[in-house]
C-alpha cells in the first residue's frame, strides 16, 4: 500500500462474482479548491447540473445509434430500434429536470438492448433484458463486468485531473462514495464496452464455457474474465482520429473528456460530448 500510494496508484477492488468492491485512493495530488467549488456550484443550480446531465446523455445516446448505424450499414435489421431511439434523442433536448432525462434515457437503452440479439444472433448468447444483480444471463455478466471496468478506468482517470470524483452531474451526489465516473462512462459504455461484447461473440473468441453459474448468478470464470479484460484492453488503446488531433488512443478520449468538463466549470467553453465518427 506504501508503494502505490508514493506512486499514485489506484487500485480496485472485484469480489468473486467480478462485481466491483471498492478502490483505494490514494492522497490525492491535483487539488484544486476553485474546481470543487465550481463543481458544487453547477451541481446545486439546477440549470447549469441539467446542462451536464443533458449533454452526457446526448452523447451516450449518439454513440449507441452510431453502433446500431455500423451495423445497419452492414446488413442488419436495426430501423425500428434507430428510429425509436432517435425520437428518445429529440425528448431528451426539451427535458427541464433530471428526473425526465433519465427516464427518457431508460428508455431509449431499453430499445437499445433489445437490438442486441439481432447484432450477435448466438443461441448461447440470447439476452432478454437488463439485470445487474445478480446478471441473468451471459451477456448481463458481460455488460455487468465490463460497464464495472470501465468505472474504474473513468474514476483512474478523474484522478490525475483537477475533478472530484465525488460529485456528477447526471448520477446524483449520494452517500455512495463516486459518481463522476458513471457520468463519464455512460458517453463510452456503447464504443467500448459494447463493441467489446459484440466483437467476443460474433467471432466466438468467447464461449459457454467462460462463464459459471452459482445460485442464480452467471458470471464469468477465471479464463472467461481474462478475455474479457484482455480486449477491453485493447479497445482502450484503440488509436482514433479526432478533429485538429493527431491518433489517440480512447484511454486518452476519457482523460481528453475530463479536461473538456473542467473548462465548461470554470467558463471556458460550453461541454460537448465525444461522439464516435465511425
Amino acid at each position: 500500500m506504501d508503494f502505490v500510494s508514493k506512486h499514485n496508484i489506484l487500485v480496485h477492488f472485484y469480489n468473486y462474482y467480478g462485481y466491483y468492491e471498492g478502490t483505494y485512493y490514494p492522497r490525492e495530488f491535483y487539488n484544486s479548491g476553485f474546481i470543487l467549488l465550481k463543481q458544487v456550484e453547477h451541481y446545486l443550480d439546477t440549470n447549469k447540473r441539467v446542462f451536464l446531465a443533458k449533454a452526457i446523455t446526448i452523447g451516450a445516446i449518439l454513440n449507441s445509434l452510431r453502433i446500431l448505424n455500423y451495423y445497419k450499414n452492414r446488413g442488419y435489421d436495426l430501423d425500428y430500434e434507430i428510429s425509436s431511439i432517435s425520437i428518445f434523442l429529440e425528448k431528451v433536448n426539451g427535458c427541464k429536470n433530471i428526473e425526465e432525462l433519465m427516464a427518457y434515457e431508460g428508455n431509449s437503452k431499453a430499445i437499445y438492448y433489445r437490438a442486441f440479439n439481432k447484432i450477435m444472433r448466438n443461441e448461447d448468447f440470447y439476452f432478454d433484458k437488463r439485470s445487474k444483480r445478480p446478471p441473468a444471463d451471459k451477456i448481463n455478466a458481460l455488460i455487468s463486468f465490463g460497464n464495472s471496468y470501465l468505472y474504474s478506468i473513468c474514476l483512474s482517470e478523474i484522478y490525475r485531473t483537477h475533478l472530484d470524483p465525488r460529485i456528477g452531474f447526471l448520477h446524483s451526489a449520494t452517500y455512495r462514495k463516486f459518481s463522476l465516473n458513471l457520468d463519464i462512462s455512460e458517453i463510452f459504455k456503447p464504443v467500448i464496452v459494447d463493441r467489446t461484447i459484440f466483437t467476443l461473440v460474433n467471432k466466438k473468441i468467447i464461449s459457454a464455457d467462460d462463464f459459471n453459474e452459482d445460485l442464480g448468478i452467471t458470471y464469468l470464470n477465471e479464463d472467461g474474465k481474462k478475455k474479457f479484460i484482455k480486449y477491453l484492453e485493447e479497445r482502450l488503446n484503440t488509436t482514433i482520429n479526432l478533429k485538429k488531433i493527431n491518433k489517440v488512443s480512447y484511454r486518452r478520449v476519457i482523460r481528453m473528456e475530463l479536461y473538456k468538463l473542467e473548462k465548461h466549470l470554470i467558463g471556458e467553453e460550453d461541454f460537448e460530448p465525444f461522439v464516435s465518427d465511425w
